[in-house]
């Protein structure tokens, strides 16, 4: 089952102001100017294209985090590493379950299949397309009060599943697109460090309508460790 996060995308017009001006000649011994990232890749090493995976199906979870433990999920990318301190207090069931997955491997070798631009990452799909999931799904209702700022981390799911459900598919929020969007994708946690390479994942060139990615991103790994 196809498991996109269903919204509608505002339109982003970007607007180059260009700059000029007199004076002496440039000071040849200045520092040049850093180079710019292939637009494509955006700086980040290479990947491979998603391929299906053949993952063991695995019981449907029961663990729960611990509320007076932290949990520091570490994300290794083919763009860098960042890491997801997962909401142990609000969202034990939902944290657990991402936790069961990670220990077991899951997630390695998978890739980000969905970007959008100033909106989300998206990946934990075996199947490499948006389609696939570990073969269940748990529900928890995420908190009412609850908005998708930059570094929220929270679970995918399709339009016709109950609020709170979830699989194995999340999303990375790296801008303000997601801002306005109601509170019905169950919360994992939030990036509490290296959100800057999330936003570097998302800033790689993408179908505007599928949003997969014209530059492979690998999900080398995904480790949860109590801090």
């Amino acid at each position: 089952m196809v498991r996109p996060v269903a919204l509608l995308l505002a339109c982003l017009a970007l607007l180059a102001a260009g700059c000029g001006g007199g004076g002496k000649p440039a000071d040849k011994t200045s520092t040049p100017a850093a180079s710019t990232p292939d637009p494509v890749s955006n700086g980040c090493g290479k990947g491979h294209p998603p391929m299906p995976k053949d993952i063991a199906k695995l019981k449907k979870p029961t663990e729960r985090l611990d509320p007076a433990k932290t949990y520091v999920a570490t994300v290794s990318t083919t763009c860098g590493d960042f890491q997801i301190t997962l909401d142990a207090k609000r969202a034990p069931k939902t944290g657990g379950a991402f936790k069961y997955l990670a220990d077991h491997k899951f997630f390695d070798d998978l890739n980000f299949h969905r970007i959008v631009a100033d909106f989300v990452i998206q990946g934990g799909d075996p199947q490499g397309d948006g389609s696939g999931g570990p073969g269940w799904t748990i529900v928890e209702a995420p908190p009412k009060d609850l908005t998708y700022d930059a570094g929220v981390v929270a679970m995918a799911k399709t339009d016709t599943d109950p609020p709170g459900a979830s699989g194995s598919q999340f999303f990375v929020v790296t801008g303000s697109g997601a801002a306005s969007l109601q509170p019905v994708y169950a919360l994992l946690g939030k990036v509490t460090q290296g959100l800057d390479v999330a936003q570097k994942i998302g800033g790689i060139q993408s179908d505007p309508t599928t949003g997969q990615p014209a530059w492979p991103v690998v999900i080398k790994s995904i480790r949860v460790k109590v801090a």
